[in-house]
């Protein structure tokens, strides 16, 4: 009797000559052994960066986000937060010591909780009010150092922390939030919730938001130099329902408006219109003769006053502004 099996390729039933086949066709055995090669070849591109460097100590920043398994620019933001070290050789190179990275792994605050393990419910001491009693101060059974934690009910964290409810729910699962449930209704670790929404004085010090849009038709900057700034000069930001919002006291400050719209000062481009100069010729002259001039983004804004002693006595010294 012959024997009808599935090909192990495309899935096909045909009649096998002989007890070892399992492919239907020469051609679908030789597309098993190319996607065999494949899978193996793939895997070891995957693996041989990994290998590599678990050898090295000092890692770039997008050699420190293969090894840990996250994205180049959660790496900047550990550093900007003082998490996690890293060493600056140069205005474009910097390095972190894989010896850093495991020592903030080792001072993280979730590293008791088993991932395995959803934490259980809180036991509280009997009082009169159980439940204030719980939501003030609550034990973590799955802790075993028995740590004191604050809680706060879920609508607490989404009036706080301006975040949706189905957010607070997969973000509590994802980063095993300590959680206890009591009267129906859950209640979550403010401290675990203040390191997990960034939760800052700095945030709450804030009195004037600005949305993304509203940051770029007030200062003329792209989205990407927005969120650059925001990063390199550390200006607050906070999120509430998918949206990032901006300080506009530190815009204020770091774009430096006031003296934009002064007349007191010259932009080098207004300079040299005024005296049929190049901008080069502009500065050159302002750093001959000391004049300090103030940066503003990418602009360098010269007091007029200064500038324009120093181009009279350049006229009546030369009879001519254009001689550097």
């Amino acid at each position: 009797m012959k024997a009808i099996r599935k090909c192990k390729y495309c899935g096909k039933e045909f009649v096998a000559r002989s007890g070892m086949q399992k492919f239907c066709c020469e051609e679908c055995q030789t597309k098993a052994k190319e996607a065999r090669k494949k899978r193996r070849q793939d895997f070891m591109n995957a693996v041989e960066p990994m290998i590599n460097l678990q050898q090295q100590e000092y890692l770039t920043f997008a050699k420190a986000a293969i090894l840990m398994g996250c994205s180049r620019q959660y790496v900047y933001k550990l550093v900007n937060e003082g998490k996690l070290a890293a060493s600056r050789i140069s205005s474009r190179m910097a390095f972190i010591r894989k010896a850093d990275i495991e020592k903030m792994l080792a001072g993280n605050p979730y590293h008791r909780v088993l991932p395995t393990n959803r934490p259980k419910k809180a036991s509280v001491t009997t009082a009169k009010n159980t439940k204030s009693m719980a939501v003030s101060k609550a034990v973590d059974v799955s802790n075993q150092e028995s740590e004191v934690l604050d809680y706060i009910s879920g609508e607490e964290v989404m009036r706080i922390y301006k975040v949706k409810k189905s957010w607070l729910y997969t973000s509590a699962k994802r980063n095993q939030v300590p959680v206890c449930r009591i009267a129906g209704m859950n209640y979550y670790s403010r401290k675990h919730m203040d390191a997990l929404f960034g939760k800052s004085a700095d945030v709450e010090a804030v009195s004037e938001w600005l949305t993304m849009k509203e940051a770029q038709e007030l200062y003329g900057m792209s989205a990407a130099s927005v969120r650059s700034n925001a990063y390199r000069h550390h200006i607050p930001t906070k999120r509430e329902y998918g949206k990032t919002y901006y300080s506009k006291d530190h815009f204020e400050k770091l774009r430096r408006t006031d003296l934009v719209k002064d007349d007191n000062y010259y932009t080098a481009r207004e300079a040299a219109e005024k005296y049929g100069m190049s901008t080069a010729n502009i500065g050159i002259i302002a750093k001959k003769n000391s004049v300090i001039m103030v940066k503003v983004g990418v602009k360098n804004l010269i007091p007029k006053a200064d500038f324009d002693r120093i181009m009279e006595k350049r006229f009546a010294l030369y009879g001519s502004y254009n001689i550097v």
